[in-house]
């Protein structure tokens, strides 16, 4: 709420006035427009330059005292093509302009989509069907959309993808399935996906992934995969998408870190472990991440690490300069963490939450913060 108040304080008093009198379907998806350009999603521009639009639309219509149409979903034209955005109480088209790129059908709990709901628009580029019911979706559905790049089903009742649902997809760039309710996943529901660069597979319910899920993903940049019930994750897991960024595996119930899953990953950047149950890092865990810019164990169930587990981080240049955070853990304080202790001390203007960063033990020095005991050594 003080993200919107603050983007909506350098209004002038009229247009103030102006939005207040606007319809409420329209007032929500103002501010919804204002929060998101104030933090932008890790996808890119690109993928975002439609909504931008539709947000400076609505400022000129704000600007010139037109007040929309709440039966109507908003719709603007380019020489792109058009876009055509739809929230309640807007009633959805039976049919759609042959020119549009750019499709947003949120907010109405769908439970599910006719087969032929994107027919006759050949050239649509972003799909967002968001906060529905949807449970299910044809096998036959994005056969009409052969150039889609985007596909955000954030926040359905999804349970599983019909085989054969990507089989023309090869242009799509960002499939975000979040908050859906996957128990599961099995690869041939992803076949047909050759370009994929962003995959968001959070707050599901997976407690599980099947061998080779990923191996033809290798243009995948980011893959979220947090918030889940995940214990265990396949060892070859990351062998296909060897130019990823940003993984997020926080939220999860991961117990063990072991030396296969990361070892083929020198472009990662961001790695998020938090919040899992991790008693166990094996040595060469981090070898390969010659370009980590941020490490996150905190909130884990670390007492120990094995030396030579540090070796590979923080030496070059750039190597951790967003920070890690090792918080949080019921660390024992003795003479295993010698290796710790010299890495601590090396980069401690990288250290987040020093203060939540204590010993768990031996009693003498249950609750001193671990950096002290490091700078003591």
């Amino acid at each position: 709420m003080e993200k919107r108040e603050a983007t909506m304080s350098s209004w002038n008093p009229e247009r103030k006035q102006r939005f207040r009198h606007w319809p409420a379907s329209w007032r929500r998806l103002t501010l919804r427009l204002l929060q998101w350009t104030d933090s932008l999603p890790l996808v890119g521009w690109d993928s975002h330059l439609s909504r931008i639009f539709f947000l400076l639309l609505l400022f000129v219509v704000s600007a010139q005292g037109v007040t929309p149409n709440p039966e109507a979903c908003l719709v603007s034209s380019s020489v792109n093509g058009s876009s055509i955005s739809c929230q309640p109480p807007a009633q959805i088209p039976k049919s759609l302009p042959a020119d549009t790129i750019f499709l947003a059908v949120e907010f109405f709990n769908l439970t599910q989509l006719p087969a032929d709901f994107l027919q006759g628009v050949p050239n649509l580029q972003e799909l967002h069907l968001s906060s529905n019911r949807l449970e299910n979706l044809s096998p036959k559905f994005l056969l009409p959309v052969p150039q889609l790049t985007v596909l955000d089903l954030t926040h359905n009742s999804l349970t599983r993808l019909p085989p054969g649902l990507f089989r023309v997809s090869a242009a799509l760039c960002t499939l975000v399935l979040k908050e859906n309710q996957l128990k599961f996943l099995e690869a041939s529901w992803l076949h047909g996906l050759k370009a994929l660069q962003h995959l968001d597979l959070s707050e599901n319910q997976l407690q599980s992934l099947p061998p080779g899920l990923l191996e033809n993903f290798t243009d995948l940049l980011t893959l979220d995969l947090s918030n889940n019930q995940l214990q265990t994750l396949p060892p070859d897991l990351l062998r296909g998408p060897l130019n990823l960024e940003r993984l997020r595996l926080e939220g999860n119930r991961l117990q063990v870190l072991g030396e296969r899953l990361l070892a083929p990953q020198p472009k990662l950047r961001y790695l998020f472990l938090n919040d899992n149950r991790l008693a166990s890092v094996a040595a060469g865990a981090f070898r390969g991440l010659q370009k980590l810019d941020m490490l996150d164990l905190s909130n884990n169930l670390l007492t120990t690490v094995p030396t030579g587990l540090w070796t590979s981080l923080g030496k070059a240049a750039r190597n951790l300069k967003d920070g890690f955070d090792i918080s949080s853990n019921p660390w024992i304080c003795d003479q295993n963490l010698a290796d710790l202790y010299l890495w601590l001390v090396a980069n401690e203007d990288k250290m987040f939450f020093r203060n939540h960063t204590r010993c768990a033990g031996p009693e003498a020095l249950k609750g001193q913060m671990l950096l002290a005991v490091a700078e003591s050594h």
